[in-house]
Order: structure tokens, then sequence, then C-alpha cells
């Protein structure tokens, strides 16, 4: 039976490079984005056997995310997957970052991220269980200095998936965090980092092949909460 899976914040990387490696294993995948004509796009354009279906959602907005979530159990049925995908960035330290910069962050991954676990393990308790995965990052497992924002939030996200591990794993919930240790090939981190070269990005296709290989662990008894990610020794700039 295919699974429904939703990815909650969708761009170029590996958001989409997750969406497509999930509809090529045959989920029906469902997109979370503000950003409503790039899901749509990529959405008609997901490999067989799966199915897209665009939900232009803010993250921020926790009416809008049940609303999205309520779209998806209409055209898919209960959820079976949850990549928990979506950041803000906030690159100050203390004394620069604004209290509504510190806001944005915390709403969109560390808010964002609790409502969307709520709807979507609320689901995965009722069937058979199911995956639910937290997309991190260095700073949340060690602080860099001068990224409070983003880095509380990364904390924040983790922690939660933590408490969720340790609650639901009974119930058949495998939860995930995985750790990224350095930067995502695609066209913005390209276009700021012209002199770099392309073996010191990380792959988002062979990303999206470990994300998979923790959703295909749902159905076994021992299974790894978190997972760090990094192309060696050469990547000297981290997330």
């Amino acid at each position: 039976m295919a699974r429904t899976a939703v990815i909650a914040g969708v761009g170029p990387g590996l958001g989409e490079s997750l969406a497509r490696k999930f509809a090529a294993e045959g989920c029906r995948v469902a997109l979370f984005a503000r950003t409503a004509d790039f899901v749509e796009e990529l959405a008609a354009d997901l490999p067989d056997p799966g199915e897209g279906l665009a939900v232009p959602t803010d993250l921020r907005d926790v009416e809008e995310i049940r609303e999205g979530f309520a779209t998806v159990r209409e055209a898919f049925g209960p959820v079976d997957v949850l990549v928990n995908h979506a950041s803000a960035a906030s690159w100050k330290g203390l004394m620069d970052l604004s209290i509504e910069e510190f806001e944005n962050a915390w709403e969109v991954g560390g808010r964002g991220a609790f409502v969307c676990s709520k709807e979507a393990v609320g689901d995965m308790v009722t069937s058979d269980g199911g995956t639910v995965i937290f997309t991190g990052a260095t700073s949340a497992v060690r602080s860099l200095g001068g990224t409070i924002g983003f880095t509380a939030a990364k904390f924040a996200a983790r922690g939660m998936a933590m408490d969720i591990a340790q609650e639901f794993g009974p119930d058949g919930v495998h939860v995930a965090h995985v750790v990224i240790d350095g930067q995502i090939d695609n066209p913005g981190t390209r276009e700021r980092n012209p002199d770099r070269s392309a073996d010191t990005f990380l792959d988002p296709d062979e990303m999206a092949e470990t994300y998979w290989h923790l959703v295909e662990q749902d159905d076994v008894g021992t299974q790894p909460f978190e997972v760090h990610i990094t192309n060696g020794p050469q990547n000297t700039e981290f997330l």
C-alpha cells in the first residue's frame, strides 16, 4: 500500500530531491511551502509511480498548517511519513537580532514543526505507525556563535524529535533527526559561493537516499534516531 508523505518546507535542493525520491518509491507526496508556483510545478513533475499534491502553506501559521493536513487527508488519506524540513535563516548574534527575527525563526523551525508533528503523529498512532524525520543542522548539536535565532530553533527541533521518539516509539512511530553538516548544493548556494568546487557541497539526491532509508526502517525493532550527513574533511563551511 502506498505511503502518504508530507514534506513540510519544499524548495530547490534537498526538499525537491526528497519529493522526487519519495514519489519514485511509490509515495503520494504532499508538498508544503509558501511559494505556490514552485510546489505546483514540482507536484506535476514528480516521477511515477508516486503522486504529487501542492499545498501552499505558511508554516508560521497554525491554522494554515491544520488546513493543509486536512487537504492531504481528503486527497490521500492519513499521513504515514512527515519530514519537518523548514527553517528560517537567522544569521545574526544576540545584540543584532531583533525579537521579530528571533520569533520568525522559532515560528518556522520550532512551532511549525510542533504543529506538523502533532497532526501527523495523530494519524500514525491510529493506524500502523509511521515515520517522522526532522532536518537538523550542525547548529542543532553545537552552537557556532552569532546565529542565535537559527541555533535556538534547531536545538528546539532536536529536543522535540527526542521527546516524540520516546513517547511514541512504542506505538510504532519511528522518529529520526538528520544533522546536516555542510552546505547543500542548490542554485542559491552555488550563486553565493561561485569560487567553491562542486565536491564541497552536499549532493541533495544522495541525501534523499538516506532519508528514504530511514523511512524503510519504520517496521524494524532497532531504529536509528540520529544520522549525521557530511561530505568529509574538504567541507569547511558548516551550518
